[in-house]
């Protein structure tokens, strides 16, 4: 179908989204075991409350697929936008996965040394990309 290529990068974050997903859960609960804490009476408690007694590094894991939430959400709705209207391919495709790359490197670094200035330089490229993606979206829609 017409329009449609720039699905592949949407379904690429989703994909991504759900291995930071596991990471989180692989590092998370054994993190938690060795904790001294009572995990049986985490009643209605929230993250907050649980990161101050694991280990930063486990912590990253869950900061990032939050982070997966936020402005990646915009992307799913633009990406599904272009391919409504047959606008999906070609250059927004390349956009698109241009967006999926310097994500996916976010959250390598994140997960992993979690160094701001590396992470806050991939987010910034990560945003300007999105906006170029919403502009020739609105574009298009508007015209």
């Amino acid at each position: 179908m017409i329009g449609m290529e720039i699905l592949q990068p949407t379904i690429a974050l989703m994909i991504w989204t759900m291995i930071i997903w596991c990471w989180m859960y692989a590092t998370r609960i054994p993190a938690m075991q060795k904790a001294p804490m009572d995990t049986a009476g985490l009643v209605g408690s929230t993250g907050a409350s649980l990161r101050a007694e694991l280990p930063e590094k486990v912590n990253w894991k869950a900061d990032n697929y939050n982070h997966l939430h936020e402005a990646p959400t915009l992307f799913y709705a633009v990406c599904i936008v272009l391919a409504l209207i047959g606008a999906g391919d070609e250059a927004n495709a390349f956009l698109a996965w241009i967006y999926v790359g310097l994500r996916i490197a976010h959250s390598l670094v994140q997960v992993t040394a979690n160094r701001v200035m590396v992470r806050f330089v991939l987010f910034a490229l990560s945003s300007v990309v999105l906006m170029v993606l919403i502009g020739r979206a609105a574009l298009l829609v508007f015209a």
